[in-house]
């Protein structure tokens, strides 16, 4: 199983509730949890870009890896960190 990671923080107050490195931890520890692994090539972060954009460093190379099925899953910590608007 092929998987990524993609987390975020948009604010000062979010960097220091809920870090980037503390979303990190809690993914890898599931997936590694699962018996997988994830390349450090396949985690993508934003530091400091709002949900409400849609065009991120981090999230743009997510969905062009995507595109070519680069992996099978992406983990998150919570939908919010894709979009702030979601369906």
């Amino acid at each position: 199983m092929s998987v990524a990671i993609y987390v975020r923080v948009s604010t000062r107050n979010q960097a220091e509730s809920q870090t980037i490195e503390q979303q990190l931890e809690r993914l890898q520890a599931h997936i590694q949890a699962q018996g997988w692994a994830v390349p450090t090539a396949q985690v993508f972060r934003d530091d400091g870009y709002s949900g409400a954009v849609l065009k991120r460093p981090g999230l743009d190379q997510l969905r062009d890896q995507a595109a070519t099925a680069a992996f099978d899953r992406v983990f998150i910590t919570a939908p919010d960190r894709l979009a702030r608007k979601y369906v």
